[in-house]
């Protein structure tokens, strides 16, 4: 037998769980105010404000307190799998989480801002606590009406319950366009998410808009001799 059969198989190293001085550190926002009392906290974060197709979606999170869910952070750096994974911790770990979004109807209507703060609307009042504060990813949104908000910008990497709710609002949009593309095949939405690739911009040339798309957006409203016109354009601006 090979020495190298006969050595005993490593077990996986074992995660150990923060201690109580490294989780203050972790939860600092969150400590900041469960130390005052403050026991709902919940994290708001969207995504979808880009895409040319779909709708934007938000979530929001209460995690109980002194809660770190390992891997947690912002929706962008996780494999699909892994966000699939800690969207299953996060429903089954929280106090309550809640999700909203706005159609491809309404961001055309009142704008992608006001949309995005009408997902985060939604989300919210799907909450089944109030929330006693928001900490919200970005810059302010007044239309929340709440007067306990703090806003982070790119909260989805410095707090937790942000970053948990980027998540659960990433996974909830990609299963929506994934279900949309099985209405709509020529697009690739279960590829590109609605972004403008080159397979969605091609497909919107052969095919034009869907009732999902954003006709506001400028893409959308340009043929793809126009878009290739305008990107002409701007280079001999610099």
């Amino acid at each position: 037998m090979a020495a190298s059969a006969k050595k005993a198989k490593k077990k996986p190293a074992r995660k150990r769980k923060p201690t109580a001085a490294r989780l203050r550190k972790l939860l600092a926002t969150e400590w900041g105010l469960w130390d005052v009392g403050c026991l709902h906290v919940a994290g708001v974060d969207e995504v979808g404000r880009g895409p040319l197709a779909g709708p934007v979606v938000a979530a929001a999170v209460i995690l109980p307190e002194g809660c770190w869910i390992d891997g947690v952070d912002d929706s962008k750096k996780l494999t699909h799998e892994k966000r699939l994974a800690l969207a299953e911790q996060i429903v089954s770990s929280c106090v309550c989480w809640g999700v909203g979004a706005a159609s491809a109807k309404e961001i055309d209507r009142i704008n992608i801002r006001r949309a995005t703060a009408l997902a985060m609307q939604r989300a919210i009042a799907r909450l089944k606590c109030p929330p006693g504060h928001l900490l919200v990813d970005g810059l302010p949104v007044p239309e929340l009406g709440h007067e306990g908000q703090t806003a982070i910008v790119d909260g989805d990497a410095k707090v937790h319950c942000i970053a948990a709710a980027s998540i659960l609002a990433k996974v909830t949009r990609d299963r929506l366009m994934e279900r949309l593309a099985a209405r709509h095949p020529a697009y690739g939405w279960e590829r590109n998410k609605g972004y403008g690739t080159p397979e969605h911009l091609e497909a919107l040339e052969r095919m034009g808009p869907t009732r999902h798309h954003r006709q506001s957006f400028q893409p959308v409203q340009y043929t793809f001799e126009e878009m290739l016109t305008v990107a002409e354009l701007a280079q001999d601006a610099y």
